[in-house]
C-alpha cells in the first residue's frame, strides 16, 4: 500500500517536473520566435523598393542625422554647379540658375540680380562663353546648427579666343527645412557671399 503510494507519488513528481521543464522550453522558444519576428519587421521597415527603368531596386531607409554630412555637401556642391555653370544659351542659363536658387535663400538671389544687371549673362551668351566649376574641397561644421561651411572651387571661363581659370571662395551656412522635389537634401543655403574670385591664369586657344 505505502509502495504504491510512494510510486504514485514519484511519477507525480517526475510528471510535475516534465511539465515545468516542458513548459520553461515552450516560453523560451515562443520568445525567441517573437524576438525574431519582430526584428525582422525592423528590417524591413527600413527597406524600401524604387522602381527604376521598369526594374524594383531595394533601397535601405536611415536617419538624417548619419548622413547630414554627406547630404549637406551635396546639397552645397549641387548649389554651385548650377549657378555657376553657364552656357551660350539663355534658356539653359535660366533653367541652372532657377535651380540653385531653390536651394538657397534671398542672399543668392541679390548675387543674381546683381550678375544679372552688370549684363554678366547678356555677354556670357553674347560672347560664346563657357563657363564650368570644379569642387576643391568644402569645410562643413555639422556640431552647431545652422551649419556654416566654405566652399573652395575652380572656374574655367572658355572664350572663343581664350581659357581663364579664375579661384572661387564662398562661405554661407546650412538651415534645415521641408524637403521637396526642387530641394531633395532639406536644406537651404543662408547669408552667402563670395569670399574671393580672382583670375588664377589665361592661355590663348
Amino acid at each position: 500500500m505505502f509502495q504504491k503510494a510512494k510510486n504514485i507519488d514519484t511519477a507525480f513528481k517526475g510528471i510535475k517536473n516534465f511539465s515545468i521543464a516542458f513548459v520553461a522550453i515552450y516560453t523560451l522558444s515562443g520568445g525567441m520566435v517573437m524576438y525574431t519576428c519582430l526584428d525582422m519587421v525592423k528590417n524591413m521597415q527600413g527597406k524600401i523598393y524604387v522602381l527604376a527603368n521598369g526594374k524594383a531596386l531595394e533601397a535601405y531607409a536611415s536617419d538624417r542625422k548619419d548622413n547630414v554630412h554627406v547630404e549637406a555637401r551635396d546639397h552645397i556642391r549641387s548649389f554651385h554647379q548650377y549657378f555657376f555653370t553657364l552656357s551660350p544659351d539663355e534658356k539653359y542659363n535660366q533653367a541652372s540658375i532657377k535651380r540653385a536658387l531653390y536651394l538657397a535663400d534671398e542672399s543668392a538671389k541679390q548675387a543674381y540680380d546683381n550678375l544679372r544687371e552688370s549684363n554678366y549673362y547678356s555677354n556670357v551668351v553674347s560672347g560664346n562663353v563657357s563657363q564650368t566649376i570644379t569642387v576643391d574641397s568644402i569645410q562643413l561644421n555639422t556640431n552647431v546648427s545652422p551649419y556654416a561651411f566654405r566652399f573652395y572651387g575652380k572656374q574655367e571661363i572658355t572664350r572663343p579666343s581664350s581659357v581663364t581659370i579664375r579661384s572661387l571662395v564662398t562661405e554661407g551656412q546650412l538651415r534645415n527645412v521641408r524637403r521637396s522635389d526642387n530641394n531633395a537634401h532639406g536644406f537651404l543655403i543662408e547669408k552667402w557671399i563670395t569670399i574671393s574670385n580672382d583670375d588664377l591664369s589665361t592661355k590663348a586657344r
